[in-house]
């Protein structure tokens, strides 16, 4: 039974964080011309490698989120959970470095463009969250061997939480930004 809850929660947590690069993907497609400024922002490249690493970020997002999704379909095996873990923790790392250096104000890039929202400690505790999440389900088996009842809760707790996600990071934008604040 409790290897069975890991399966489920793991695959869960695949489900949640594919949901979440799927979107980041797609909005920062949509929002190409702003995506430059965020990741030259963070002061964390050199300026050389800002244009290539916004080139690059949107299809790794949507890449690593087909592989989450379709991986156990496809045989990829954990090259996806991975990637997405190694992808959560280098935006953690990159946020808590610009935390420690006192700079909150910027953009964390990691929502809607139109939702502007400063970094903070929580969101490097939920990237770490999720990156544990998914390293749980390295040490699991597969979720091959679960039925379609537990597939489905799995699935199912995959969209609600990445739901929740998006309620909680949709409010925290909102209250962050002040009246007659430029967004941008």
């Amino acid at each position: 039974m409790g290897a069975q809850l890991l399966q489920i929660g793991s695959l869960a947590a695949c489900v949640l964080v594919a949901l979440l690069f799927l979107a980041a993907g797609i909005d920062k497609l949509r929002h190409r011309d702003l995506l430059p400024g965020v990741i030259a922002n963070y002061r964390l490249l050199p300026e050389a490698l800002v244009a290539p690493a916004a080139w690059l970020l949107p299809p790794v997002e949507l890449a690593v989120a087909a592989g989450l999704l379709l991986g156990p379909l496809a045989g990829f095996g954990l090259m996806p959970a991975l990637a997405a873990t190694g992808l959560l923790l280098l935006f953690a790392a990159a946020m808590a470095i610009n935390i420690g250096r006192g700079r909150r104000h910027i953009d964390c890039g990691c929502g809607h463009a139109g939702l502007r929202q400063q970094l903070g400690w929580g969101q490097v505790l939920r990237n770490l969250v999720l990156a544990a999440g998914l390293a749980m389900g390295l040490a699991v088996p597969s979720a091959a061997g679960l039925g379609g009842a537990e597939l489905a809760m799995a699935m199912i707790s995959g969209l609600v939480g990445w739901l929740l996600l998006l309620l909680f990071q949709s409010l925290r934008g909102l209250t962050g930004s002040q009246p007659g604040q430029a967004r941008g």
